[in-house]
């Protein structure tokens, strides 16, 4: 590995070091700061993702929009049927209170309607460059099939902090669908589509509560 291979390395793991620092603050700051802690930490991804070229992956077409709304439609029918296990069974003792903190967070009546869809817009944007646009493609070097999913573990494992067991399941289940999308899609614009669609359905439109 030549220098300037150690210099990327490093810049590369700068990066991603500061994307989950930034978002250990956000799961663990008091919850009435809990907005402006996603917006900086999203910030911090968008950022990291443009500095290293994430952004190229941005190929949109009719097709691969259609694909990703597709995506989006299809995990809300997934989240819809998960939820209504959820309130059947309680697994593991998840109850109703557990999707009811995070939408207390997100979807709170205390927030504008404006920043609530400017916070879930920085979401898809940020979490879509970085996780799928970055780490998955460097993921996909070593395995194309398994990349979606071991990036989805890593996000999962990211949101234990918030002591929040649903929340953690449902980042694994939601980023192997987007992770899919994009490993079949190619387009990270497919894949913000499909992220803001769902937010926007789950959190503001229809929402599982």
């Amino acid at each position: 590995m030549d220098g300037k291979d150690n210099r990327d390395s490093r810049i590369q793991l700068s990066f991603t070091l500061a994307v989950v620092a930034s978002m250990l603050i956000m799961f663990t700051v008091p919850s009435d700061e809990f907005v402006d802690a996603a917006f900086f930490s999203t910030s911090v991804m968008i950022l990291a993702a443009w500095r290293l070229g994430a952004f190229r992956g941005f190929h949109p077409t009719a097709k691969s929009i259609g694909l990703g709304i597709v995506s989006a439609l299809v995990l809300y029918g997934i989240f819809y049927a998960g939820n209504a296990g959820v309130q059947a069974l309680h697994p593991f003792g998840i109850t109703s209170s557990n999707e009811g903190s995070i939408y207390s967070l997100i979807a709170s009546p205390s927030n504008p309607g404006y920043l609530q869809v400017g916070l879930l817009a920085f979401d898809a944007v940020g979490y879509e460059s970085f996780f799928r646009g970055f780490i998955q493609k460097r993921a996909s070097a070593r395995s194309p099939f398994g990349a979606p999913f071991a990036v989805a573990a890593l996000d999962a494992l990211i949101h234990v902090p918030t002591l929040n067991p649903l929340w953690v399941v449902t980042t694994f289940i939601a980023d192997s669908v987007w992770g899919l999308n994009l490993l079949y899609g190619k387009d990270l614009g497919s894949n913000v589509m499909s992220h803001f669609l769902w937010d926007v359905l789950i959190f503001l439109v229809v929402p599982l509560r």
